[in-house]
């Protein structure tokens, strides 16, 4: 049994790490970034993780996804909802899997609606996070002036430092 002093000593250790937040979606980019990271940032530390893990997914509005299927959407807004609960699902089961298969067991996860880069920069601020870890999908200038990048955006806006994990390109 520690003692009181014990105690009061690993309560302040636990209040005085800082937080990193991960985004995670169902990508293999995102699960990469998630793996790579628990395995430079919490493996290595056993127990005694140097920060407090949240692990932050932007699920799409509805009306986003169905925003395209034009006249008559509206029939089936159920089952677009249907689908992305099943999939924030997914993406939770499997980051949560990850984490307890790399022994990081205290793990916030959050669910916020809305735009990715939206999210994860008020998951920064709302947390105080001191690092934000996202993954990278590799894309080129053009598709990322079209599509928009998750990464490059919060690594522009958000209050921390960014850290956008890439996986090597192996060339044989």
């Amino acid at each position: 049994m520690a003692s009181p002093a014990e105690v009061e000593a690993e309560a302040v250790a636990v209040a005085e790490k800082q937080v990193m937040v991960v985004g995670i979606d169902d990508s293999e980019q995102s699960t990469y970034a998630l793996g790579w990271t628990l395995k430079h940032f919490f493996t290595p530390y056993a127990s005694n993780h140097p920060f407090k893990l949240v692990l932050v997914h932007a699920k799409p509005t509805v009306s986003s996804a169905v925003s395209l299927a034009g006249p008559g959407g509206a029939q089936i807004l159920p089952m677009v909802e249907a689908d992305l609960k099943k999939i924030t699902a997914r993406i939770i089961e499997t980051a949560k899997g990850l984490c307890d298969r790399k022994s990081v067991h205290d793990v916030k996860v959050e669910v916020v609606q809305g735009d990715a880069r939206n999210v994860l920069c008020e998951a920064v601020e709302k947390h105080h996070a001191s690092i934000l870890v996202v993954g990278s999908h590799g894309y080129g200038a053009i598709k990322r002036a079209v599509l928009g990048s998750v990464s490059d955006y919060c690594a522009h806006h958000a209050h921390c430092t960014v850290m956008i994990v890439k996986r090597r390109n192996i060339k044989h």
